[in-house]
């Protein structure tokens, strides 16, 4: 092939790997600042993602043509196929991390007698997706066995202060706290688009002065979450535990 080709694909996976990037940060920001549906800023992203794959493999070809014909289009073949490579790389990571979470964006530590919210209230679908509770359960026994109510050391009251603390850090919107009756409401936010989430903490009295600590976590839109919600609650968890 002529140097001709070897520019022309070179070009060629710049533009597609710009262009797929653009489109994609564009429709994710509105979302984020809710100018558009989070859904929609979702779809960018991915309608975007075919181009930036197409663009990654042309990018490798320019980058192997280059080396061959002496780097006559070094300045496009290069960037082209890092970005390209960046674009998909993250994705691909992303989707490997929840590969295994099931088709479920509601998440609890206890399944026999689930948090319940009383400040925020859920989109009529909350159970989008599935047939009858019963197949959120299975699916969540499944998926999630290690979600389980923890017991802390401390009164029902600190508990729920700490975790208020928490939430706030974690840049959590509150809604309703309450820590003589042991409750937590607040919505979280997840990836930069910053989709909805919503939360409950309820802490019970468990003995003398410690507390049973449960937590539910799910999403406003969307059917599966790619285990978001369950690893909130773990992270969440962990680290009100480790207060001291």
């Amino acid at each position: 092939m002529t140097h001709k080709w070897t520019t022309g694909f070179s070009w060629l996976a710049l533009l597609l790997a710009l262009g797929a990037t653009i489109v994609a940060f564009t429709g994710m920001t509105l979302a984020r600042v809710d100018r558009i549906g989070k859904l929609e800023g979702f779809g960018y992203l991915v309608q975007s993602a075919p181009f930036a794959a197409a663009a990654l493999v042309i990018g490798l070809i320019a980058v192997i043509l280059n080396w061959r014909k002496g780097w006559p289009a070094l300045r496009a073949a290069v960037p082209g196929f890092f970005i390209a490579l960046g674009f998909v790389g993250c994705l691909a990571v992303r989707v490997a991390m929840g590969a295994d979470a099931p088709m479920i964006h509601d998440a609890t530590t206890d399944l026999a007698d689930v948090p319940q919210f009383e400040a925020i209230t859920l989109p009529e679908d909350n159970l989008r997706g599935l047939s009858e509770p019963s197949e959120w359960v299975s699916l969540h026994e499944i998926g999630y066995p290690d979600l389980r109510s923890v017991v802390l050391d401390r009164p029902v009251a600190q508990t729920i202060r700490d975790a208020e603390k928490l939430a706030k850090a974690r840049g959590w919107t509150i809604r309703a706290v309450d820590p003589e009756a042991g409750r937590l409401e607040a919505t979280a936010y997840a990836s930069y688009i910053r989709f909805e989430d919503e939360v409950v903490i309820r802490v019970r009295p468990d003995g003398a002065d410690r507390s049973l600590v449960d937590m539910r976590s799910t999403s406003r839109v969307g059917i599966g979450d790619l285990g978001v919600n369950a690893d909130r609650i773990r992270d969440f968890l962990e680290d009100l535990a480790a207060v001291r």
